[in-house]
Formats: C-alpha cells, structure tokens, sequence
C-alpha cells in the first residue's frame, strides 16, 4: 500500500451509465443500502463500463472477473491497496512522520517475492492450525456471548457487533499467530481505521485522525519486526528468516507490510463476513434455529453469504496493456474494479442469485476469496470462524430476535467493504 491515489477521472472512451441509474455514487448511501440493483444492471446492460467517478473500470460478470483474476500477468495486482481517495497534506505529513512505507508484498505483489511470502503466510492457515483453531474459536466466542447475555438480562437489549463480531477474529487471530503486546481493541481500531483512511471517502479532518491511527498502528509493527529474537512459530518470527528469491534476508520494510495486510485481513474482514452472517440469519425467518441445532447448517448459510454478499465487494487490477475484455477494448494502464458481489449474483451462474439458498450446489463457485494465485490465504479460517460465531451465538441466544426500531443498521460503505456497523438484538417481551 502507498499513500498514492487512484489517478483522477476524466472524461473518456467507455460506456454509458446503464440506463435507468444517474451517475455511479460508490461510496452514496442509497448503493451501499442496497448496491444489488445497480450491479444487476450492470450485468445485463454494461459488464465492462467505465465509471467517470472514480475513473476505474466496473467488472461485474462472473465470467470477466474469474477472467482477470486468473490472469496476473494481463491483469497486474499493483493498484490492489493504492488509496482511493486524495490524502490532505496534513495526513501526508502525519504519515510522512512515522516513515510510513509499506512495499508490495501480498495482495498488490506481482513480483517474484511473491510465492515465497504466501507460501509462509499461507502455513499459518494450513488445515492443521485451522482445525487446531476451532476450539480456541469456540472457547472465545463463548466468554464474548457471556457478556452479551448479561447484558440482554439486564436491559433486554444489545449489539452484536462490538461485543462479538469485531472481537472474536481478532482474539483467535492473536493466538494463531503468537501476537501479544496489545489490547485486542486496540488492533481492532488500527485495523478499522487502516480500511477507512485508505479505501474511503472521509472529509479531511477524519483523515487526519485516520492517519495518526494508522501511523501508530505502523511504528507499533516496525517495533515488533525490530525486536530479535522472535519466536518461531510466530508470523514475525517466520519472516525474521525468510529468504527473498535470490537469497537475500527479507527487508525489514517488506516484513512490516506483510503484518499489516495479514492482521488487518486477518481480523477486520472476517469481522465484517461474522456481521453479515448473523444479521442475514436473525432476518431470515428459521434460519437462527436452524443454525444452532441443524449440523452443517451454519458452514453452508456461511457460504451463501459469503456469495450474494461477501465483506470484500471488490477488488483492483491493472491492465499491463491494451486488450479486450467482456468485447470491449481496455487501454494498457486501465485501472479495473473486480465486483466480487456482482458476480456471486450474476444470473448466468447462480440459480435464483437473490435469494440464500443453504445447500447450493456450486456454492464454491463464487469469488469472494479472488481466485488464482492471489486468492486469500485465511479463506479457510476466515469460513470456519463465522460458522463457529454463527453457531455458537444461534446456541447460546435461542430467543433473540433482531431489533428494527431504529430502521436498518448503518453500513460500512468503504469502495471495496461493506458490512453492518450495528446488530442489534433483543428479548422480546413476554406477555401474559
């Protein structure tokens, strides 16, 4: 990731808006409320069309985002963490101060570091340590759900989202990869905010609070890297002695960029995914007890969700030259938005794509992890604690119901994570 910004849009060759929709607003309220609308006629009118805002071109067919995804070499990964938006020369400077710098390592690497850094990453999430992590994932999100119910007893009402949802990954995470020296809620932040100041659209003065944020959350991991000897069977330790193609030490700079893509990736938005899950569970009428006493039940609901409305939307690429895509003509340089959630509803595919269907049967076919060689290392994790979350809660919250008197949670609207802010539940009154 830099601080550098998506080049500026301008007016240029591409397609028209599809009708029926005004300009394209990816970050405006009503798209994030519901963006199932505007990517549906985007599928059906302009599967490739160029969006004048923000300068990049939306992909939103299944087929011409697995396309891409499994291409890296016509379809480069170096705008994967670029920022979205203009950073004010005040957060440059705050960030400038911390010697913010984090160079290609996972996600925006297309060099031949690669596969040698996600094979490491990649062992930290093997099947073994997954399996080995489900009873941590059970033991936490027991103690969280505690509280919870402590607190339904005590006013009938609670949020699922800061006491549950946001903690839990990042507990089990600590544990996986021997991170300690920190106040869980505290990574939680650094790791929010990380999200929001890169691939948001916040006003200047948020930014600035963002940058001092993130700046902590970056001079805390160079001191942590720095720090010798690490243990082994940590993820710091590990790249302590990890060796670059050429046989070369991993620089210190590229080690702190893999830690922080892993932790926030690691916490955030399996977080965001646990959120979704439950809200769409309580919404759904049967679904909650099924999930807490059908077997398998929370694994495949997991997975239905993670298809119609993944925490990642979407996801950047680069065209390395001009070429065709979907019919239409991209130029070398092209900066593309991959709609992860477009294509997991995309008709042509998914039977019935709106509605969840548990059980589905090319349910594995959907792209919210990516695909390919750039495909998400914690996917596995990432699906087993949402179902341990989604059945633990439904198990230890029987009766709850979802509290709409304040109308539908607010969204996380960021350009590529979207997500419930709030789930609020509650007892319902007894009568008689």
């Amino acid at each position: 990731m830099t601080v550098a910004q998506l080049p500026g849009a301008a007016p240029g060759p591409g397609v028209d808006t599809p009708s029926g929709y005004g300009p394209l607003d990816l970050f405006g309220e009503p798209f994030v409320h519901d963006p199932h609308p505007v990517l549906a006629a985007l599928r059906q009118q302009a599967p490739v069309h160029r969006d004048v805002g923000t300068g990049l071109w939306l992909v939103s067919r299944h087929a011409e985002v697995r396309q891409v995804l499994l291409d890296p070499v016509a379809f480069r990964p170096d705008n994967a963490q670029l920022a979205v938006s203009a950073l004010p020369v005040a957060a440059l400077r705050v960030l400038a101060r911390a010697g913010f710098t984090l160079p290609p390592a996972l996600a925006d690497n297309g060099g031949p570091s690669h596969a040698g850094l996600r094979r490491l990453v990649t062992r930290f999430f093997n099947a073994a340590r997954v399996a080995a992590a489900v009873p941590v994932a059970e033991e936490v999100a027991d103690g969280l759900l505690a509280g919870v119910r402590q607190r339904l007893d005590r006013t009938g009402r609670a949020d699922l989202v800061p006491d549950f949802a946001r903690l839990l990954p990042c507990l089990v995470m600590m544990r996986l990869l021997g991170v300690d020296g920190v106040d869980p809620l505290t990574l939680v932040r650094w790791s929010d905010d990380s999200l929001e100041l890169f691939w948001g659209r916040s006003s200047a003065e948020r930014q600035v609070e963002l940058a001092e944020s993130v700046a902590d959350f970056h001079r805390w991991l160079v001191a942590r890297v720095a720090e010798a000897p690490a243990a082994s069977d940590t993820l710091i330790g590990a790249l302590a002695v990890h060796r670059l193609p050429d046989g070369t030490p991993l620089d210190a700079a590229t080690a702190v960029a893999v830690c922080f893509f892993v932790l926030i990736a690691g916490q955030s938005t399996t977080g965001q995914l646990i959120a979704t899950v439950l809200r769409r569970a309580l919404e759904e009428p049967g679904a909650w007890a099924r999930a807490g006493g059908e077997a398998g039940f929370a694994e495949a609901w997991v997975e239905e969700v993670l298809r119609r409305e993944p925490p990642v939307t979407s996801w950047r690429r680069v065209a390395a030259a001009e070429t065709e895509l979907g019919g239409v003509r991209l130029p070398a340089g092209a900066q593309l938005l991959l709609l992860l959630m477009g294509a997991g509803s995309d008709p042509e595919v998914f039977a019935e794509p709106e509605r969840l269907c548990p059980y589905r049967e090319n349910i594995r076919h959907h792209l919210a992890f990516g695909a390919g060689r750039h495909r998400c290392p914690g996917a596995s994790l990432a699906r087993t604690e949402a179902a341990v979350a989604l059945r633990a809660a439904a198990r230890a919250l029987p009766g709850v119901r979802a509290d709409l008197a304040g109308g539908p949670p607010p969204m996380l609207g960021l350009l590529s994570f979207r997500a419930p802010l709030r789930v609020p539940v509650r007892v319902p009154v007894r009568r008689g």
